[in-house]
């Protein structure tokens, strides 16, 4: 029958494959209360579980940490649940200006920020009416979310770390292990076909690598439930 595929055992959720809590040093989140807060930064904290940095935030209601914004700085005030337009400052999307640069957004009011958070990342809010404020969002797609949600003027401060090359293997070790990632990595057409559904010995698929989104563990490896592959064709040429 053979045995089981790798994806198969990283499935199971063993403390070999999932990511452990204690790797994270802070909880990013947005206070969950409506009272307007004033804080001031007093610390810049670079997390191991988070590609960018954070902020902490000192405030009458205790200590909060955001993501880092650009421009930000120790010593900077910033104002939660307030009506001005301030790079920093946490506010509901009926308040933002249109046109704004916005991060750390939130999917419905107090969920914490949800979306926009790794580094470089940012969307626009383009316009409002009375029920939603319509989002453009990385993806260029324009997404409405609810006018009470919140989020933060800015943009998240990191963005091109991908730019920089790793230049040695060794690099890329140290930048998996922080993460608690699994690396080198094997490509599945290196493998035998009772390892990985693309292993044998052609060293190429063979076949198409698009997966239905309900395919079974052993089966779901490639392109899962791709809407194209390939590369995009050009109109008119």
């Amino acid at each position: 029958m053979g045995k089981r595929l790798k994806q198969q055992v990283r499935g199971r959720a063993t403390p070999r494959y999932v990511v452990p809590d204690h790797i994270a040093k802070v909880k990013v989140q947005l206070p969950p209360t409506s009272e307007e807060l004033i804080g001031e930064v007093i610390d810049i904290v670079d997390d191991p579980a988070r590609r960018g940095l954070a902020i902490k935030v000192k405030t009458q209601e205790g200590f909060f940490y955001f993501p880092a914004v650009e421009g930000i700085s120790v010593g900077r005030e910033i104002k939660i649940n307030t009506t001005e337009p301030k790079l920093g400052n946490v506010l509901a999307l009926k308040d933002i200006p249109d046109g704004s640069y916005i991060t750390f957004l939130e999917k419905t009011r107090f969920d914490g920020g949800k979306f926009l958070r790794s580094p470089g990342a940012y969307a626009i809010l383009l316009s409002k009416d009375d029920r939603f404020a319509y989002v453009k969002m990385p993806s260029r797609k324009v997404v409405p979310f609810p006018l009470d949600a919140r989020a933060m003027l800015g943009v998240i401060a990191g963005g091109g770390f991908k730019d920089k090359p790793l230049l040695k293997a060794g690099h890329a070790y140290y930048k998996m292990r922080r993460l608690h990632r699994i690396w080198p990595r094997n490509r599945g057409v290196k493998m035998s076909p009772y390892d990985h559904p693309h292993g044998g010995k052609q060293h190429h698929v063979g076949k198409p690598t698009t997966v239905a989104r309900n395919a079974p563990p052993g089966q779901k490896v490639g392109h899962i439930a791709a809407r194209q592959t390939g590369r995009r064709k050009s109109g008119g040429k």
